[in-house]
C-alpha cells in the first residue's frame, strides 16, 4: 500500500513510514531533540463563505509533502461536503468516555440542522507557502478544530509546519478579488 503515491510515484509504504517514525523515534530517545512541535496558529479576518486558509512550511515541501497537503485538504472538505462538522449533532462525543452500548438518537439526528461545506478551491505552493480557498458554507466552527489538530499532528509526524493562518491575505502573495472557484461571486 502507498501513501501520498503521486504521478512520479514519490509515495511511501505504509512499512517506510512505520520505519521513518521509528527512525525519528530513536533520535528523540538518543539526543533527546524533539524539533519543532508547537504550530503557530493564527486567525486573521475570516468569511465563512470566502475563505484562505495559508501553511507557512520551514522548508520548501517537495512534490511529496505537497501530495500530502493536498490530500489532507482534500479530505477535510469531503468530510465536511458530506456534513461531518455539524456541532448540533455531536451525541457521542456529549455522552463522554463510557460509550459502550450507547443509545443513538437517530429523531435528533434528524433535527439538527445541515451543516455542509460548499466549496473548495486547488492547493496553491508558493516557496514556503501554500494555500487554499475554501466555501466552508454552514459547517460549524468545529471543522477548523479538526483541521487545526490535523496539521498540527502532521507537523510533527511527517513534515514541519511553522504556522497556520486561518483567513486574510498575505501581503507578498495577493489573493485574487474574485474566486473562481466560489458559488456566489461577488
Amino acid at each position: 500500500m502507498e501513501i501520498g503515491d503521486g504521478e512520479q510515484g514519490e509515495g511511501l509504504s505504509i512499512v517506510s513510514v512505520r520505519r521513518w517514525h521509528w527512525h525519528r523515534a530513536c533520535i528523540v530517545l538518543v539526543s533527546g531533540y524533539v524539533g519543532q512541535v508547537s504550530v503557530r496558529v493564527q486567525f486573521r479576518e475570516c468569511d465563512f463563505f470566502n475563505l484562505w486558509i495559508w501553511l507557512e512550511f520551514e522548508t520548501v515541501p517537495s512534490t511529496a509533502e505537497q501530495q500530502y497537503v493536498e490530500e489532507i485538504f482534500a479530505s477535510w472538505f469531503f468530510i465536511g461536503k458530506l456534513g461531518g462538522f455539524n456541532a448540533e449533532n455531536l451525541q457521542v462525543q456529549e455522552t463522554g468516555v463510557d460509550i459502550s452500548y450507547f443509545d443513538y438518537d437517530e429523531d435528533e439526528s434528524e433535527r439538527s440542522l445541515l451543516s455542509l461545506m460548499h466549496n473548495m478551491g486547488e492547493v496553491e505552493f508558493n516557496g514556503l507557502w501554500a494555500r487554499c480557498w475554501f466555501d466552508l458554507g454552514t459547517s460549524d466552527a468545529l471543522a477548523l478544530d479538526v483541521l487545526v489538530n490535523t496539521v498540527r499532528q502532521f507537523s510533527q509526524d511527517f513534515v514541519e509546519i511553522r504556522s497556520i493562518f486561518v483567513g486574510g491575505e498575505n501581503e507578498d502573495w495577493p489573493t485574487p478579488s474574485e474566486n473562481p472557484d466560489a458559488a456566489f461571486p461577488d
